[in-house]
């Protein structure tokens, strides 16, 4: 499967439950939608899928909750991360 027909699959899917929710949008309205939410002040030919993505997965998290990919990453103890960033498993 191509890049591209992964990432327009993966768009479908995730815009998908949010808009079901909102039926009366038509696909450029949700689109405008996603993009204020992200603060995206440009015209929406510039919009990325990147952008799109990233919005429709963090739709409904808490504003302070942590970005997926930086939170599996993440360690509470400073010390744990440094052994760990130099390859010493404790």
């Amino acid at each position: 499967m191509s890049m591209q027909l992964h990432r327009v699959e993966e768009l479908i899917e995730l815009l998908t439950p949010i808009w079901k929710r909102q039926p009366e949008l038509n696909l450029v309205e949700m689109l405008a939608l996603v993009a204020e939410r992200a603060g995206f002040e440009q015209p929406l030919s510039e919009l990325s899928d990147d952008i799109l993505i990233y919005q429709l997965k963090m739709w409904d998290a808490d504003k302070s909750e942590m970005i997926p990919g930086i939170a599996k990453d993440c360690e509470d103890d400073f010390k744990a991360a440094l052994l760990k960033a130099r390859g010493i498993k404790q």
